[in-house]
């Protein structure tokens, strides 16, 4: 589908990499002069050489924030998350705001599960509705894939407390039922985008954070003196295929935390991982064949390797070096690159200056683009 802005075709669909076709399993891409590679599966809901941004913009601006994500990442804009307008708008507070009969209130030590709703709840969903009204009014034109941004279900349940004060993560049974409220939340979300911007195919990101933590039992108490238990991976997965099923949407899973985990992520039917590039030992033979194997089951891979923070900037094919030495490592044909992989920062860009942000996204997108008119650079 050609993504669309005010009636004009931004890109108009793309084909197969020259020289290649795919087919068999996995997504195994095969030269057509009979040379058979490693591959991955290239039906991913983005154009080769697209770049997105990971959600959090510095500001308070809204219109401001969505007029500068449709302005730089043409081929894959995102609601823009801003964080600095306060409580409501940091992370877990407007991920609480799409949980369905489960209220939370904003207490000393975080957000917190309540009896019902208050003020400060009423604020985020404001907030979100604020939002929402802005992307309908400045994108409502939009024909292409847009992304939207949530925390998951194991980041919330690390961060919400309960009435007592422990974190949901503690209770496996308000877990389950966090998670649940979770899908069922998102999946309406998902729709109200849907409605507001028609000729958007939605893809909804997940912010998992605490995800690795969550598995290896590394999650503090209430108390900070010990850690919960580890997470079983089946339920982990549980959860986020929960979520996957119940929105209908590409699902990306979001994380700037080392020990992504790659294979639980594609169980899941999450479509790709995003992931800060620098957290990844290109140097560990044994993590990168888990990555391989999860890109080679099908996974993509959403590359963060723009800095978050005002810092000076490598130039396009600079940027993505280090996307072409991972994937020369990995084994994969070069011609995959510009399909499989999504360039984006190292994290949000809420930390950085106004003027850096704009210039951060820009260089994705020209990266990306680098990464199409010469993959194997």
């Amino acid at each position: 589908m050609p993504s669309r802005l005010n009636g004009v075709d931004i890109y108009r669909g793309y084909d197969p990499a020259p020289g290649y076709t795919t087919g068999g399993p996995a997504g195994v891409a095969r030269s057509t002069a009979g040379c058979e590679t490693r591959g991955v599966h290239d039906d991913y809901p983005w154009r080769p050489g697209s770049a997105t941004g990971i959600g959090s913009l510095p500001g308070t601006d809204i219109a401001e924030a969505v007029r500068t994500v449709l302005g730089e990442l043409p081929d894959l804009p995102h609601l823009p998350e801003l964080p600095a307008r306060g409580p409501g708008a940091d992370m877990i507070g407007r991920g609480a705001a799409f949980l369905v009969d489960l209220p939370v209130d904003l207490q000393p030590s975080g957000w917190r599960l309540v009896d019902r709703p208050g003020r400060d709840l009423r604020r985020a969903r404001d907030l979100l509705d604020r939002d929402l009204d802005t992307l309908a009014e400045l994108a409502g034109e939009y024909e292409g894939p847009l992304k939207v941004q949530a925390a998951g279900p194991w980041t919330l349940a690390a961060n919400l407390e309960l009435h007592h004060g422990d974190k949901v993560l503690a209770d496996p049974g308000a877990a389950r039922d966090l998670a649940a409220s979770v899908a069922e939340g998102l999946a309406r979300h998902v729709a109200d985008v849907r409605r507001r911007v028609p000729g958007a195919t939605v893809l909804l990101q997940l912010d998992e954070p605490s995800l690795p933590a969550v598995l290896a039992a590394k999650v503090r108490t209430a108390s900070g003196f010990g850690t919960l238990r580890s997470v079983a991976p089946p339920t982990a997965e549980s959860a986020l295929a929960a979520v996957v099923d119940a929105t209908g949407a590409p699902v990306v899973v979001h994380s700037c935390a080392p020990g992504t985990p790659y294979q639980l992520l594609r169980r899941a039917g999450v479509a790709a991982a995003s992931v800060d590039l620098t957290q990844l030992a290109l140097d560990d033979a044994a993590e990168l064949d888990v990555l391989g194997a999860a890109l080679d089951a099908g996974l993509a891979l959403w590359p963060g390797v723009v800095p978050g923070t005002d810092a000076e900037l490598s130039d396009a094919g600079g940027t993505v070096a280090p996307v072409r030495t991972l994937w020369s490592r990995l084994g994969f044909d070069p011609g995959q690159l510009p399909r499989t992989v999504v360039v984006t920062p190292e994290c949000g860009l809420a930390g950085a200056s106004p003027a850096y942000a704009r210039a951060a996204l820009a260089r994705c997108q020209e990266a990306a683009r680098t990464l199409v008119e010469d993959p194997e650079g």
